[in-house]
């Protein structure tokens, strides 16, 4: 395929659907926020290590010195609060948001990628039996896959059908009356 930017020809040589990905399957969905807490992490870390880096000198060169080994060790631990939690809480937080989700149609299997620790794409593959919706709605969390906490915006699904197989919304209901019965009685 040709076509023109700016006055130049570009030809693509892709030659699969974009929507595709041969070894995960069907791209059925995109976070938008995927920059975004990519950026925000990124700038935890740097300015964490900077601080790192630059606390020894700054403390050498302005002889920054408390006489009291309280007052020391309150500052030092607000400095350590802000070098090492802060990321480590932008991680638990954002270790769950998709940031892709792809479906292989012959293995219903997903492929969840996300962010680690290092900022690396990571692939969490599931299927779709492994998915449990929480009892009770929480933050960060819209389902379990193999007990990993995944979070996605239904909205963003572009077909609501790739939702609803996710979530189990698909399947049949079944409601048996005299199972309940019993387990009223033995309670």
């Amino acid at each position: 395929q040709v076509t023109s930017f700016q006055g130049v020809a570009v030809r693509s040589l892709c030659t699969s659907s974009p929507h595709e990905h041969p070894e995960h399957g069907r791209l059925v969905y995109k976070g938008n926020l995927a920059k975004a807490v990519l950026g925000v992490r990124f700038f935890s870390y740097s300015t964490s290590i900077f601080n790192l880096f630059m606390m020894p000198y700054i403390m050498l060169k302005t002889g920054i010195g408390f006489e009291s080994l309280l007052i020391q060790a309150a500052f030092y631990g607000l400095i350590g609060f802000f070098t090492f939690v802060t990321p480590v809480t932008l991680h638990v937080l954002t270790k769950g948001y998709v940031i892709r989700l792809y479906y292989k149609d012959e293995m219903d299997t997903y492929t969840a990628i996300t962010y680690n620790a290092i900022l690396a794409e990571k692939a969490t593959v599931f299927h779709q039996k492994d998915v449990k919706i929480p009892d009770i709605t929480k933050m960060f969390t819209t389902f379990y896959a193999k007990t990993k906490s995944m979070l996605v915006n239904p909205t963003l699904f572009p077909n609501p059908q790739d939702y609803n197989h996710l979530m189990g919304y698909d399947k049949s209901f079944y409601f048996n009356l005299e199972e309940e019965k019993e387990a009223g009685e033995k309670k």
